[in-house]
């Protein structure tokens, strides 16, 4: 059996720890070693080090890969994404330039539903090509694991062929996905004056549909004004959950609407956005053990000055996560390392928080802690070089890609 083995990393990152989302003190621990180096064989992390310990287990035909100067860290894991769409929100961006809002662009027709329009145009193969470009995205900026949600078709048949693409990405390309079913996303045109119908098709033709062809691991809501309310979103994730789907939410992001209270009272896995919710909403979310998923990107692309209170959520011991948000309206990137350095900016957490809510915590929101998410022996051998010699570098020199190799399940990419 071949190995590939990682000598004299300047830092070896290993977010070795218990094998759930860290909170509190634990978010600071990274877990660091010095001189690190690690040893890999059939696409799984075996050991991990000190180099001269390292270099001790090395056979005559380990592959020796020499990151001398640089810091190694599990691959991120991106648990908020849109990866599937086609056309893109240009004329959405100028128009916020010239100050119009992103509830003043959907009104006119924009927002959504453009991307909905070209997404239901679009044959299944022309997305997949697609996705697969915005796939190696992620890879060049050490994403190794994406949250992928549908959204864009809102019609049974579209809202399938997205998820059915999600999971070629997974399959045909290195990088993992994780797929959720959002097509609670915004009212199509043609139920504009029939929401209560459009919600009776989720319920009766889209759950069931889903779960028999096995697309999705999670269901998701746009729970927000002028979208989905509190009582239309309670209908639809109760009738998810009776299909075997785990619950994730689009909560508080343009007003507190009170969607992070619900997330709490049903139990969801995470609660994302929150960038309007207020101390109560932050207390049922702790007392419930639903993680936060910041996204500052889309703060961030939007123009907006309103982040989610990131340091109130850490102390009232919430196990944050950190996510890009990819999608072609609000936060137009795939760079995880963006979404650090706004953590440590904007949101006012510290580089070591930043990089445990973008990992190890990504990782237990979406139920795969026990394989990805740090470096420990047994767990999938995904890990990232960079060209530095400090992890707080990453959120440091932002727009500058540090990346040097990318490796998943122990195979090198070439990207």
């Amino acid at each position: 059996m071949s190995s590939l083995a990682v000598l004299h990393a300047s830092q070896l990152i290993t977010l070795a720890g218990p094998r759930r989302a860290r909170s509190g003190k634990e978010l600071s621990d990274l877990g660091i070693i010095p001189d690190g180096g690690l040893l890999a064989a059939d696409g799984r992390v075996t050991h991990v080090g000190r180099t001269p310990e390292i270099e001790k287990l090395c056979q005559r035909d380990t592959e020796v890969v020499d990151a001398r100067s640089c810091v190694v860290l599990p691959g991120f894991v991106d648990a908020h994404t849109h990866l599937v769409f086609a056309g893109n929100r240009l004329e959405d961006f100028e128009s916020r330039a010239r100050g119009q809002t992103y509830e003043q662009i959907a009104k006119r027709g924009g927002g959504i539903q453009t991307t909905v329009q070209a997404t239901r145009a679009a044959t299944e193969d022309g997305l997949f090509a697609l996705a697969k470009k915005r796939a190696n995205w992620f890879l060049q900026n050490g994403t190794t694991t994406i949250e992928a949600k549908s959204g864009y078709g809102l019609t049974l048949d579209d809202e399938l062929k997205i998820l059915r693409v999600i999971r070629r990405v997974g399959t045909e390309t290195p990088l993992e996905t994780v797929p959720t079913l959002l097509g609670a996303h915004a009212f199509p045109p043609e139920f504009r004056e029939n929401h209560g119908g459009y919600i009776s098709l989720i319920i009766e033709k889209m759950l069931p549909a889903i779960e028999q062809e096995e697309l999705a691991e999670y269901c998701d809501i746009f729970c927000e004004q002028n979208y989905f309310d509190v009582d239309d979103s309670r209908r639809v994730l109760t009738a998810a959950k009776q299909h075997g789907l785990k619950l994730r939410m689009h909560v508080d992001q343009l007003t507190n609407g009170g969607g992070a209270k619900l997330a709490a009272n049903l139990g969801a896995i995470t609660a994302d956005h929150l960038e309007q919710t207020g101390a109560d909403g932050i207390s049922a979310l702790a007392k419930a053990g639903v993680q936060p998923v910041l996204l500052p990107g889309s703060v961030y692309a939007l123009g907006s000055k309103k982040y989610p209170d990131a340091r109130q959520m850490i102390d009232a011991g919430l196990a944050v996560v950190l996510a890009t948000d990819f999608n072609p309206g609000s936060s137009p990137s795939a760079s995880m390392p963006m979404m650090l350095s706004l953590a440590v900016t904007q949101l006012r957490m510290s580089p070591t928080e930043a990089i445990t809510a973008a990992t190890i915590n990504a990782a237990a929101s979406l139920g795969r802690i026990e394989s990805i998410g740090s470096l420990e022996a047994g767990k999938v051998a995904n890990f990232v070089i960079y060209d530095c010699d400090d992890y707080r570098e990453l959120a440091y020199w932002f727009g500058v890609s540090l990346l040097r190799d990318v490796f998943v399940r122990a195979r090198r990419l070439e990207l």
